[in-house]
């Protein structure tokens, strides 16, 4: 009783908010621009509470690693023993409390954008910036942008809830909130708003760009003025050396997209190993991936966690190519194992660090065949960041800019964008999926279509196709087709036996090029079109949208999988419209209810009972 008083108080004190807000005297974009600066503040105090929660983390756990091991440093074998200790938490956090705070969230955010409007549960706010912190701070190899992200859009998705907003503000608002995660975070509002737009919402649109950079901007001063203004990485002065020199960048382009393409199969192979445990529970798997990614870290210490410094050390070409190489390869594995078994984390970071390791071993290769000719590994370590984050991601804008603001030197620039249109184009070719569309597509929803084919791909037929469908008998004449015509004002009917079953399809065109002369008097089988396209009562309307363009058809008998012969429904592309448009304002139909039909004035047939031929 307590908790439904309770309920009734918060959507009360809600729809008096509501009331408040909706009151305002302002216009339309007004209240979106305020709404999107009140995601912007959140998102950048949730960044820098973020922050601090992960860097006490790390002093926590490196504490403890060093006091279990007798002071001897974290790489001990008491790395693994507090690795496994912070997956335990994770596995329990995430199974129990939001189980979309595992991985590394863009998918999710995806997901929700696409499919369910923007719509997300608040909580997500609270699980994934615990479980990101506990992974990260106990040496997982995740970054903490790609958490961000979900964090922030979790906000603006919030936001737009609390304040009911419409389907299309939702999402802006979902952008808001990613943006404003990602500029806070890498200090890099641009390259946030491009990011939101490009793989988030994956559309460019005036007012939506207006408010995703407005987020931005606003989340990038509010973290600046607690954590000041700074320079992710510092750069040494590099530059092109010669014009012959971008060929080598070029290449970089085709190795980074193949180790993109390498990085996004071992994560989900390594992400299939953990789901085919059975037989082991659930929440406990992230804590056996914290033990082998932790023995990992106790071999090669430099893998463990985000890894700046080690980026940094690339950057200054202070790392031998052996050890490039050997890193960028066991990132790859460690951060696989993290995020694989159930952990919460980004994989921003561990591309940015993949990058620069591949860049950097490559840029050791070419410099010590053409030294006169080319820069210093360093440059290709720079380079290879961005080429890599392109290839993972196939957005070659967010990845320019990116590097471009975290650094904020503008001499590397035309190699860096030829790195990156090279890695995008050679991913693309690879692989039509990114790391973060992968998770979607394995289940069958595919992003890259547009979002339109996103939402029909969630709708059966049976939710648009009509259930009461005229028909007409194969020995009708045409007389008696064109009668019904004249009737139902319909062109196109399924033609069935005397046994009730569909043997082929009539259309006004098939009239038409019939011999004038006795044609009233011919049958309708004489005439009929017999090579039916049909659709099946358990596909999807994206599946049926394929048939009517590949076939040029305006309809399709709906039949059933096991019976081919047995007419269930009727579909035409007005109804595969009605369904979208009704899916768009949040009215998707169920399954189980029952379809506007097509009614004549004579009535017609439901076809959930049995029935006969209409004529």
């Amino acid at each position: 009783m307590k908790a439904k008083v309770q309920a009734i108080t918060r959507a009360a004190t809600r729809a008096k908010s509501f009331e408040w807000f909706r009151n305002l005297k302002a216009s339309r974009d007004s209240v979106l621009m305020a709404l999107a600066v009140i995601v912007g503040i959140g998102g950048g105090l949730i960044s820098v509470v973020f922050y601090g929660m992960i860097e006490h983390a790390t002093r926590w756990a490196t504490g403890i690693s060093r006091l279990l091991s007798g002071a001897q440093g974290p790489a001990s074998w008491a790395t693994a023993i507090v690795a496994a200790s912070g997956g335990l938490i994770v596995g329990g956090m995430t199974h129990y409390w939001a189980r979309e705070a595992k991985g590394h969230g863009v998918p999710q955010v995806m997901e929700a954008v696409a499919l369910r409007g923007g719509r997300m549960r608040p909580r997500v706010v609270l699980v994934k910036a615990l479980a990101s912190t506990v992974t990260i701070g106990t040496g997982g190899s995740a970054g903490r942008e790609g958490p961000i992200v979900q964090i922030g859009a979790a906000i603006g998705s919030t936001v737009g809830q609390w304040f009911r907003q419409s389907t299309d503000r939702m999402r802006t608002l979902v952008a808001c909130g990613a943006a404003a995660g990602m500029a806070a975070t890498f200090n890099a509002p641009l390259a946030g708003a491009v990011y939101a737009l490009e793989v988030i919402l994956g559309e460019f649109t005036a007012n939506t760009f207006g408010m995703v950079v407005l987020a931005a901007a606003v989340a990038d001063v509010v973290a600046g003025s607690f954590l000041g203004s700074h320079v992710s990485f510092q750069v040494p002065a590099y530059q092109l050396v010669s014009p012959l020199e971008l060929l080598f960048y070029a290449a970089l382009g085709l190795v980074s997209a193949g180790a993109a393409w390498l990085f996004i199969k071992a994560l989900y192979w390594v992400e299939d190993l953990f789901d085919g445990w059975k037989k082991v529970p659930e929440w406990t798997k992230p804590a056996a991936g914290g033990v082998l990614f932790g023995l990992v870290a106790w071999w090669l210490p430099k893998s463990m966690g985000a890894g700046y410094d080690v980026i940094n050390d690339a950057l200054y070409g202070r790392l031998d190519w052996a050890l490039l190489a050997a890193l960028a390869l066991v990132k790859i594995l460690t951060t696989s194992i993290t995020l694989g078994s159930g952990g919460s984390g980004g994989v921003f970071a561990p591309s940015l660090f993949i990058g620069a390791m591949t860049g950097g071993a490559f840029g050791s290769l070419v410099h010590w065949l053409w030294p006169g000719h080319t820069a210093p590994p360093g440059a290709y370590a720079l380079v290879g960041m961005g080429a890599l984050f392109t290839g993972t991601t196939q957005a070659p804008v967010t990845g320019i800019l990116m590097l471009f603001e975290l650094t904020r030197d503008y001499r590397i620039i035309v190699p860096l964008m030829v790195a990156c249109v090279v890695s995008s184009i050679a991913a693309n070719w690879l692989s039509k999926e990114t790391i973060d569309t992968l998770k979607l597509a394995r289940r069958g929803i595919n992003l890259k279509a547009g979002r339109d084919l996103a939402v029909l791909s969630e709708i059966p037929v049976t939710a648009a196709m009509s259930r009461h469908v005229d028909t007409i008998g194969v020995s009708a004449t045409v007389r008696e087709l064109v009668r019904l015509m004249q009737e139902t004002r319909h062109t196109g009917y399924p033609v069935l036996d005397g046994e009730g079953r569909v043997v082929g399809i009539v259309t006004l065109d098939d009239v038409r090029n019939t011999q004038p002369e006795g044609r009233l008097e011919r049958r309708v089988g004489e005439i009929m079109s017999t090579d039916l396209v049909v659709a099946y009562a358990d596909e999807s309307l994206a599946e049926a949208m394929a048939k009517f363009d590949q076939h040029g058809v305006g309809r399709l008998p709906v039949v059933a999988r096991q019976d081919p012969r047995r007419l269930v429904g009727f579909l035409t592309r007005s109804d595969v419209l009605g369904a979208y448009n009704r899916a768009l304002v949040d009215e998707r139909p169920r399954p189980d209810e029952e379809a506007p039909g097509r009614r004549s004035q004579h009535g017609s047939f439901h076809l959930d009972t049995p029935f006969s031929s209409r004529i």
